[in-house]
């Protein structure tokens, strides 16, 4: 008996939907492109309930014909391409002819469309991927599309939804991606009859404006730097923020072509041409248009059109590099030490310890506060820390080492400002960064867990799924056991996609994937056949990521075991990434203050 057999168009149609709509956000992505490739100049948008109920896109389009519309909703049907070669000389953001078969397979969908020739409109409803009814109808020139109950027949997949809130988060953020890079086209957007966004036509700096600087003390684009380059290869145009005002919540978006990407290599460009300008923990606000030969680059490797393969990679990294920081340095923006009221000053990001600046100094060569007569040993140990070389110092004690089986006798911890802990000491007042500390000591036992093999998991409640290009796809199974080690529960789902069933147990409070993501960008950069390298990477990558923030106040008992456990390290002083944990303040330096 043969048992091979071909699937029924509405479930194939309902697979291919759960690569292309996965929540509300992209069912609005492909239809506001949709409308976009009709030449639309107003676009509006309506949601209910976050888009479970209702999401309609009305647009004033060139419409369709009665003809058009029914074909539309065929898998593979296009207006976009003909051949296999106009996907390397896209100019338009839909191609694929997969959006509206997906959305029509997953939710009742009605639409109204008319061209500008014709005296009549035509109407189609179709529910999972039946067609219930057409006919002719008086609308307005271009398209009016609801889509009602998304995932009304995959009942599973409507529950994995998040709340309304979450929903509502994600659909704005789809329609900033879009807004952004289409200045000169009207959108508004509704959210259960509320207008959440009101934005005209203008240009990309207003836009950036209309969307950014809402509800802000200042105007947001006053702070933003504008960039300008154009070269045989890619022609750069945009706006990047000042370093004063970089922040942890920073906007950064990357278009190219007028398609807005994700590209962790051209956001290393940036970051690099800020090194020595940033302060620890914050990030500059950038939006950079790239124009590029569309024969240069592939956006056909991932379902969300998000990822984007470049011919000319590294030539842009740098041409990139070189433009960020020749507008920077046009503005007169340079490094500054930033001296903070605790007495020390905090280098800039990207300095490294082995080549840190000093402050110049009046030093008494003939005093050393740590040759004093002590009753009793120091329990802290830390004078042979600051006295003794980095490569001179002897190994700790086994039990010493990242298991934090054995402790040290601290005592007299305070808080200061939400961000430091103050320990006074024999030669003086320990400072201490708590989230590096805690970074340090996360890391640590991260790497522990990774050399050891042994897993501390979390279970989901409900399962996670990280989507990657086909790039990523070896990257991540070079790790899988790495990242098994330190708590993930991961297992491959399909070619581009791994469910994560469990997280480590700091992490359960925060994003995975985005985490995961942030791992996947640090392993890229250190390369992929150097293990010791990656691990580092991954345990340093999710250390920051679950380190106590600032601001938190520490109980009595949570300062006294962070301290504990970071004082039983072996390297204590700085992070692994080289930023400063420690400083002691002596009592000689705090009674000449006096």
């Amino acid at each position: 008996m043969d048992i091979i057999h071909l699937l029924p168009d509405s479930v194939a149609n309902q697979i291919a939907a759960g690569e292309v709509i996965q929540r509300p956000s992209s069912c609005l992505k492909e239809l506001v492109e949709n409308s976009l490739d009709a030449g639309a100049t107003r676009i509006e948008v309506l949601v209910r309930d976050a888009g479970r109920t209702l999401l309609q896109v009305i647009d004033d389009g060139k419409g369709m014909s009665d003809t058009d519309l029914r074909m539309a909703f065929e898998r593979h049907a296009t207006s976009k391409i003909q051949e296999a070669a106009d996907l390397f000389q896209l100019t338009t953001m839909g191609f694929r002819g997969e959006a509206l078969a997906s959305i029509c397979a997953v939710a009742q969908v009605e639409v109204q469309s008319r061209r500008a020739e014709d005296e009549m409109g035509s109407r189609l409803v179709i529910h999972g991927s039946q067609v219930v009814e057409q006919e002719p109808c008086m609308c307005a020139v271009g398209t009016n599309f609801k889509v009602k109950n998304l995932f009304f027949n995959i009942p599973v997949r409507r529950k994995f939804l998040k709340t309304d809130q979450t929903e509502l988060r994600n659909l704005l953020a789809e329609f900033y991606r879009i807004v952004l890079v289409y200045p000169k086209v009207q959108f508004t957007f509704v959210s259960n009859d509320e207008i959440l966004m009101d934005l005209p036509a203008g240009t990309e700096k207003q836009r950036i404006e209309q969307v950014f600087g809402k509800g802000q003390k200042q105007t947001f684009t006053t702070h933003l730097v504008d960039i300008a380059s154009d070269t045989e290869l890619v022609s750069i145009r945009g706006f990047v923020g000042k370093p004063e005002v970089a922040g942890k919540n920073a906007q950064q978006y990357f278009f190219v072509n007028g398609r807005y990407m994700r590209h962790p290599y051209f956001h290393k460009a940036v970051m690099t041409a800020y090194e020595g300008l940033l302060q620890a923990e914050v990030n500059p606000s950038y939006f950079i248009y790239l124009s590029v030969n569309p024969e240069t680059i592939d956006v056909n490797i991932h379902p969300t059109k998000t990822e984007i393969k470049f011919q000319d990679e590294q030539p842009i990294f740098q041409i990139l590099l070189a433009t960020v920081r020749e507008a920077l340095g046009k503005f007169n923006v340079s490094p500054s030490l930033d001296f903070d009221r605790s007495g020390y000053v905090e280098m800039p990001v990207g300095t490294s310890a082995a080549v840190r600046p000093t402050v110049p100094t009046t030093i008494d060569t003939s005093y050393n506060p740590f040759q004093r007569t002590v009753s009793k040993p120091s329990a802290l140990n830390w004078q042979h820390l600051y006295t003794t070389p980095l490569a001179e110092r002897e190994p700790l004690r086994e039990e010493q080492q990242p298991l934090f089986e054995q402790t040290w006798a601290v005592s007299q911890v305070y808080q200061y400002n939400g961000r430091y802990l103050l320990m006074p000491t024999e030669g003086g007042l320990m400072m201490v960064d708590q989230h590096r500390a805690h970074i340090c000591v996360l890391y640590n036992m991260y790497i522990h867990q990774m050399a050891e093999q042994r897993t501390v998991s979390q279970q989901l409640l409900f399962p996670e799924v990280l989507s990657v290009t086909q790039e990523e796809v070896p990257l991540v199974e070079s790790i899988l056991e790495d990242l098994r080690f330190v708590g993930f529960d991961i297992e491959r789902l399909d070619p581009q996609s791994f469910s994560i069933a469990g997280v480590p147990s700091m992490l359960v409070d925060k994003d995975a994937i985005i985490t995961l993501q942030n791992i996947l960008t640090s392993v890229r950069t250190t390369g992929q056949d150097v293990q010791q390298q990656w691990r580092k990477q991954i345990a340093l990558s999710l250390a920051k990521d679950t380190a106590i923030p600032y601001g938190k106040v520490l109980q009595k008992e949570e300062m006294e075991d962070l301290m504990n456990k970071l004082l039983a390290l072996k390297n204590y002083r700085f992070t692994e990434d080289g930023k400063t944990v420690v400083s002691i303040l002596s009592d000689d330096e705090l009674a000449k203050k006096f």
